[in-house]
């Protein structure tokens, strides 16, 4: 049986849910669950919750209810396990290496490996999306193959294009806009992101495969598509 997660203070008007530290699918699932219950409850006086890798901050206004009147309200939701019934699937095409993937050479170096089979071991995974955070939209992502790890560049970059796929560690991500970094880059997807109208195209529980595409096929998506979305 699952142990209850503890609930602590996060400053006067949020608190922590904590679940065991660890990153993993189950963990994952649980803090979604949680935060699923809290949304559906609309409880008074909640304003939001944000999940993580363990954790789920929600915030409340404390003008309407303090931390032990909302602990106990969450406390007394009905829990169900229902996040990975209804995990969605989102194909993100990758133009590799190039202008768009200046750090692909590294990565392969760095791994023993041709530019070719990182990009296979890369597009082979199937990967969760844990949470968002850093940038809006940027998210974080676990089941990378731990054969194309590499560490992140000695001097940061000023400014990484949106859209740009990159590596740092045992883990990769896709800048949604345009910001400075440090992560190795290998390619780059027309899909975007972020936009303030629709907000983030991915979500936390997400499953994502990335799709080896061309330059021609790349400017097609952009073009054509305007790189809104391109889900299976």
């Amino acid at each position: 049986m699952n142990r209850q997660p503890d609930i602590i203070p996060a400053g006067d008007r949020a608190l922590s849910i904590v679940f065991p530290e660890e990153i993993s699918e189950e963990i994952s699932c649980r803090v979604l669950d949680m935060c699923a219950a809290i949304d559906a409850a609309h409880i008074p006086g909640i304003v939001g919750c944000i999940p993580s890798y363990h954790t789920l901050l929600v915030e409340y206004d404390p003008l309407a209810l303090g931390f032990w009147e909302a602990e106990g309200k969450i406390r007394a939701l009905p829990f169900s396990q229902s996040s990975a019934e209804s995990v969605r699937t989102v194909e993100i095409p990758v133009c590799y290496g190039g202008e768009f993937g200046p750090d692909l050479g590294f990565v392969a170096s760095h791994a023993g490996l041709s530019e070719n089979e990182v990009m296979r071991l890369h597009t082979e995974a199937a990967y969760r999306v844990y949470m968002l955070g850093f940038r809006p939209g940027f998210p974080y992502l676990g089941g990378m193959d731990p054969r194309i790890a590499a560490p992140r560049r000695k001097t940061p970059r000023g400014c990484i294009v949106g859209g740009s796929v990159g590596i740092a560690g045992g883990q990769t991500g896709i800048y949604p806009e345009d910001s400075p970094g440090g992560w190795q880059i290998i390619g780059r997807t027309p899909l975007r992101l972020y936009d303030e109208e629709r907000g983030a195209l991915l979500r936390p529980g997400d499953r994502l495969r990335f799709t080896a595409v061309s330059r021609e096929a790349y400017d097609e998506i952009l073009h054509e598509k305007e790189g809104k979305s391109w889900r299976s």
